[in-house]
């Protein structure tokens, strides 16, 4: 029993596309749950302790 050329290329192809999607999976889920702070958030955790630090001298 030998496989032709066609079965081959169609085999690798479909292998390297559900493997392409696994892969976006992966690293969509992984870049959603290692979530960075925004620049923006960061801003507005620094003045709250500005103000907190503030406050607590006065």
């Amino acid at each position: 029993m030998t496989i032709n050329g066609g079965d081959a290329i169609y085999s690798i192809f479909f292998l390297i596309c559900i493997f392409g999607i696994f892969s976006g999976v992966f690293f969509l889920v992984r870049s959603l749950v290692t979530k960075q702070p925004s620049k923006s958030d960061r801003i507005e955790l620094d003045r709250i302790i500005v103000l907190l630090e503030k406050d607590k001298k006065e």
